[in-house]
């Protein structure tokens, strides 16, 4: 099990921040969130130009070891190549959605962004397009190194403690 250059996978608010700190501390990673790259602001509503987020995933991506970790399929496939590891997070849905509401505790429930945030998880089994759960699939499956699939919180923190 080699997690040199590691990419984790998933629904939002299944754990993959948790999982890539915890990763990163334990083998002294750098650790990389999808999310600093492809938002150009913490709310999340305004997306970096295509060509700047794969130029700086790809920057990332070149150093020697790393934990990189985000929903986008079309990054993640950008990165693949130089992974010795992919870890997909699998959770259902619903579990997201409550990690999510748990996480944005403080947030008003008629916020937008929330709202929007809330119905992506929600949908990850039934979109088709970009970090969906037909898409991690296929790059699940297409990934020649060492992969493994998380079901639930308990299985990445059995994962994480029997490193």
């Amino acid at each position: 099990m080699d997690l040199t250059r590691t990419l984790i996978i998933g629904n939002s608010g299944s754990g993959k921040s948790w999982l890539a700190q915890r990763l990163s501390e334990q083998l002294q990673l750098p650790w990389t969130d999808l999310d600093h790259i492809h938002w150009l602001s913490d709310e999340h509503s305004i997306a970096r130009p295509r060509a700047e987020v794969l130029g700086m995933a790809r920057i990332a991506a070149s150093e020697e070891r790393w934990v990189i970790e985000g929903v986008y399929d079309w990054i993640i496939s950008e990165l693949l190549p130089r992974a010795t590891a992919l870890i997909w997070l699998s959770v259902e849905d619903e579990e997201c959605v409550a990690n999510i509401r748990q996480r944005e505790a403080k947030r008003d429930e008629n916020d937008e962004l929330l709202i929007a945030l809330l119905d992506w998880a929600g949908s990850y089994r039934a979109r088709d397009g970009s970090g969906g759960f037909a898409a991690h699939q296929r790059l699940f499956d297409g990934f020649g190194g060492f992969k493994l699939q998380l079901m639930c919180r308990k299985d990445a923190t059995a994962f994480i403690t029997h490193l």
